[in-house]
């Protein structure tokens, strides 16, 4: 196979500009219109997103999930609580959340801090899943050693002879929601010339939360800034 020169890999971003006034004052709702744009537009995965956990000893680590919710300004995503992911945020409450959306040429880079959903709330989504997804639930112990690819199926099989006289499959114990609360969101567009533009809201006092439906308190509640690219 002949050597890939990877340096020469490049595109040159050009399709969209993004100023401070065509972004709502609301980064939730900005956010939310382009979530919309990326669902119209048929991106692939549009609602998958990287979220980043640090461990007690500061290792990071990352992973894909799916975001299923935003609620009172919340991003909602959901887990097994006994994963790496689940433990280090247990230890570390502060998570990063990346969303990238290629055919857009753009991302969305928000930083918070994660707290789990209450058992009502995750019920309610567990029960949306698909019954093959609410069985697989119960057979996997994320992130742990298994024996082999085999035994997790002949596991979930045994599951499934097991749960096949229930109309209604119950939640996990170790199962459940987070929901990410933002103190940061950069929206970033490509551009031209690797002159990018990002524009980022900051909150400037999470304690002091302004209702969502008056926009003047919406500007005191973050402050927005360009930066370099």
């Amino acid at each position: 196979m002949s050597e890939i020169n990877l340096a020469d890999i490049r595109i040159n971003y050009s399709k969209k500009e993004l100023t401070e006034n065509s972004l709502s004052h609301d980064p939730i709702l900005a956010f939310e219109t382009w979530m919309q744009e990326a669902i119209s537009s048929k991106v692939l995965e549009p609602t998958a997103m990287t979220v980043s956990t640090v461990s007690k000893s500061g290792e990071p680590s990352s992973r894909i999930l799916l975001l299923k919710g935003i609620s009172k300004g919340k991003f909602q995503f959901f887990s097994n609580y006994s994963s790496r992911k689940a433990k280090e945020m247990e230890s570390n409450s502060h998570i990063s959340l990346l969303f990238f959306w290629p055919e857009l040429e753009r991302q969305v880079r928000i930083q918070g801090s994660a707290t789990k959903l209450s058992k009502a709330e995750s019920q309610a989504y567990f029960h949306t899943r698909p019954r093959e997804s609410q069985i697989g639930a119960h057979a996997s112990l994320q992130s742990s050693v298994i024996e082999s690819r085999e035994a997790l199926e002949r596991k979930y099989a045994d599951l499934v002879l097991s749960f096949q006289t229930k109309t209604e499959i119950p939640m996990p114990e170790n199962w459940g929601g987070y929901e990410c609360e933002p103190s940061s969101i950069e929206f970033w567009q490509g551009r031209p010339s690797r002159l990018h533009d990002r524009i980022r809201f900051v909150r400037m006092n999470s304690n002091d939360h302004q209702e969502r439906n008056n926009p003047s308190q919406i500007k005191k509640t973050w402050n927005i800034e360009r930066l370099s690219p």
